[in-house]
């Protein structure tokens, strides 16, 4: 089992990456939680388990390297149970899981839901924890409180301070002792790095690749390997009580053609909500529009005004350039504005803030 320290410093050698003391800090945390993971967990009646380690919570800007040394830590965790997923996913897992629990008649739905997920790991590594909606507010608090009592190690990465979190949010004084749970079971780390490794590589690169053919296709498939890296899958996202699938999504980049977003029946709330989970939108096969699909591009524009007021980072082919993707048809002018915003958006300097 290679240290996180070992394969850090074999990437740096290899210029896989850049030597960053804000990221070589981290390595300490990462190590203690590693060692106590490594200790045999003592069974029999009379014998006491170890006190888990506290976990990490590592906050941030955007591209600091937060989700890449969290995978270096979780991939290298040979024969210890660990998994690494998405919090928006593993919450959507939740509430399935909990309206399953319920068909059985029980009493307390978490009780069940947290036993199957702590007998199964010893470690969890969230990705982006953040808490947008208040029945994942109202769940967290003692699914958490649960998966602390059986040891479960969390890892987290998420943009905000423990203290932002479901901040302004309904009845968030009920949540507030989930926040004192997190810096009592957890490290809260700053990742401060001055870097933003994610607009670095995005720097002068193109981001709006025309026309739709095999030569763009190509390079769109390489900027997500570049920007997400690893095994990707599906995001589900709440709206409303609905599901929204984005359905490719790893480290924050999320990946969709045209037909998924804009072909179906979403709307403003849907968008916004996408906006909120992801940093980087990689949109496939943008046609030419007009009195044809006036509906998709309907959906289109919404789609780009959520982007664009929330500042998330937009690579995409499309049929043509901006200004010449709605020539005909109710509309046009309007098209005009969302052309703009689009030339904004290749931008060096557009990223989510």
């Amino acid at each position: 089992m290679t240290n996180l320290r070992t394969q850090y410093d074999r990437m740096i050698a290899e210029g896989t990456l850049r030597p960053d003391a804000a990221q070589e800090a981290l390595m300490p945390e990462f190590d203690r939680i590693r060692d106590a993971l490594l200790q045999p967990v003592k069974k029999g009646l009379f014998r006491k388990a170890p006190e888990p380690p506290k976990g990490l919570y590592l906050w941030g800007g955007v591209g600091r390297g937060k989700s890449m040394l969290m995978d270096m830590f979780v991939n290298n965790l040979d024969g210890i149970p660990a998994r690494r997923v998405h919090f928006h996913a593993f919450m959507q897992e939740i509430h399935a899981a909990m309206h399953e629990a319920r068909k059985t008649g029980v009493d307390d739905a978490i009780a069940p839901v947290a036993k199957a997920v702590s007998s199964s790991v010893r470690l969890l590594a969230f990705d982006e924890m953040q808490i947008t909606d208040i029945t994942d507010a109202m769940i967290v608090g003692r699914l958490f409180e649960a998966l602390f009592a059986d040891g479960v190690v969390v890892i987290t990465t998420s943009n905000r301070i423990p203290d932002d979190l479901y901040k302004h949010g309904l009845n968030r004084d009920l949540f507030v002792p989930f926040i004192e749970m997190i810096k009592q079971k957890m490290v809260v780390h700053e990742l401060a790095s001055p870097t933003d490794y994610r607009q670095d590589r995005l720097s002068g690169s193109p981001s709006y690749f025309t026309p739709v053919n095999a030569e763009s296709r190509e390079a769109m498939n390489a900027v997500w390997k570049d920007l997400a890296g690893g095994e990707a899958g599906p995001l589900t996202l709440r709206v409303k009580g609905r599901d929204v699938i984005l359905p490719m999504f790893r480290n924050g980049v999320g990946r969709a053609r045209f037909h998924a977003l804009c072909g179906q029946p979403l709307g403003a709330a849907d968008y916004l909500a996408i906006a909120e989970a992801v940093k980087v939108l990689m949109l496939d096969d943008i046609p030419s529009l007009g009195r044809t699909n006036f509906n998709e591009a309907k959906r289109f524009v919404t789609l780009i005004d959520a982007l664009y007021e929330a500042q998330v980072q937009l690579i995409c082919s499309a049929a043509a350039e901006p200004e010449m993707l709605y020539l005909e048809g109710e509309g046009t002018f309007e098209f005009e504005r969302t052309a703009s915003r689009l030339r904004e958006m290749q931008s060096d300097d557009w990223s989510k803030a």
